[in-house]
């Protein structure tokens, strides 16, 4: 087979989700099968050049997984001819300019999200790539999941009826830090380091949304900081300025309305990390990260309320699981496929930088519904109006 190789510079891969979702499972499996089959006998073969600031610890990655190309110089990498994808999966405070660069050097561009710090500079990051006449991709890896492809097949196949709610519940109990290691770095709860999980969490709930039941027209949300000091990866005490959890009421279009509980205090009383309850006239789907449970409406039981006896059924066990129908390949790696595809053969891919801003944009929406205390209409975002000026977000109500 022939092969055609296509460089990615992989910026901010020495973090957990870069190094394990980005390269390991995605771009190094690629090579592992010998590349991506274009068809008609050709395969692309990615080649990641590692950058990042800590040469200490792209050395070793390169070493461990046999990467020759590696630097600490984003500037160098980017004047390179012979790199011809951009890939950020750094911390979301360098992100828009790393990406403004590589749109002005002409490379293609494919990162993670949030994609800027506030929704002018992820509107002008979209206007510049759209200028540049580049590709651009936004990771949205949520839809990919087994458990969410198995809720839109629902979807697309009418099982629901009308839908009239979403519930979503999301998170766990992330330790914080002093006489148990955290498992998420300390820039995640500093507002000044682009941390927080509304502006972590509510660019994924746009985008799951959008594409499983309609876009947001309206947000209403009251996100908190319930543990107001951490302690770092060197057991430094630190006062943490941003939200760790968010809580938040979506309108959709069509009429369903959505609720979404985002959490890094809450403990794990549910099947996986996240899931949401569909509920329509005609039935209604439990889903999860890989699993899918539902009840048609011919065999939804008839629960009567009755505090005074213990309950007699178990719910759970009157639900029926999906089946696969087929194989799920890991969600990173299968949208690394789309995007590779839409640089080497122009084909359709979607999830843009604008996509990208939407959820940004939902983001500072729910900040300052908080922060106001009222409902918040949800514009939509297209080309035409990419110079929409920042919104003016307070800080939020802690």
């Amino acid at each position: 087979m022939e092969r055609k190789t296509v460089r990615i510079a992989m910026n901010g891969v020495t973090g957990r989700m870069g190094y394990r979702q980005h390269l390991i499972r995605s771009i190094l499996a690629l090579r592992e099968e010998g590349g991506l089959d274009l068809g008609e006998g050709t395969a692309l073969w990615p080649e990641p050049v590692l950058v990042g600031r800590r040469a200490h610890a792209l050395a070793e990655l390169a070493r461990r997984h046999g990467i020759e190309h590696w630097s600490t110089d984003l500037d160098a990498v980017l004047a390179d001819d012979t790199v011809d994808i951009y890939f950020d999966a750094q911390v979301t405070s360098a992100r828009e300019e790393a990406l403004k660069k590589a749109i002005a050097a002409g490379k293609h561009v494919y990162t993670e999200k949030p994609t800027a710090t506030g929704l002018a500079g992820a509107l002008q990051l979209a206007r510049l790539a759209r200028d540049a006449g580049i590709k651009h991709g936004v990771v949205q890896d949520k839809i990919f999941l087994p458990g969410l492809l198995k809720l839109k097949r629902l979807v697309d196949g009418g099982f629901f009826g009308e839908i009239l709610s979403v519930r979503g519940e999301f998170g766990y109990w992330v330790f914080e830090g002093d006489w148990q290691e955290a498992q998420r770095p300390s820039w995640n709860y500093r507002t000044e380091d682009g941390g927080g999980i509304t502006v972590d969490m509510f660019p994924h709930w746009d985008y799951v949304l959008r594409e499983l039941f309609g876009r947001v027209t309206s947000v209403q949300a009251l996100v908190t900081t319930h543990i107001p000091q951490r302690w770092d990866g060197q057991g430094k005490p630190y006062t943490a300025t941003a939200d760790d959890a968010a809580y938040g009421i979506f309108q959709l279009a069509g009429g369903a309305v959505a609720q979404i509980n985002s959490s890094w205090t809450v403990r794990v009383d549910r099947d996986e990390l996240v899931e949401f309850q569909v509920d329509g006239t005609h039935g209604s789907a439990v889903a999860g990260l890989r699993n899918c449970r539902v009840q048609h409406r011919s065999a939804t039981p008839k629960p009567v309320w009755n505090p005074d006896l213990p309950a007699t059924e178990s719910f759970r066990d009157q639900w029926q699981e999906v089946p696969d129908n087929g194989e799920f390949a890991n969600a990173f790696r299968a949208q690394w496929e789309l995007f590779l595809r839409h640089v080497a053969l122009d084909e359709p891919y979607t999830w843009d930088l604008l996509a990208g801003a939407r959820g940004v944009q939902l983001a500072e929406l729910g900040l300052r519904s908080s922060a106001e205390g009222r409902r918040l209409d949800v514009p939509e975002l297209d080309v035409p109006v990419l110079d929409v000026p920042e919104l003016d977000v307070p800080e939020p109500a802690l």
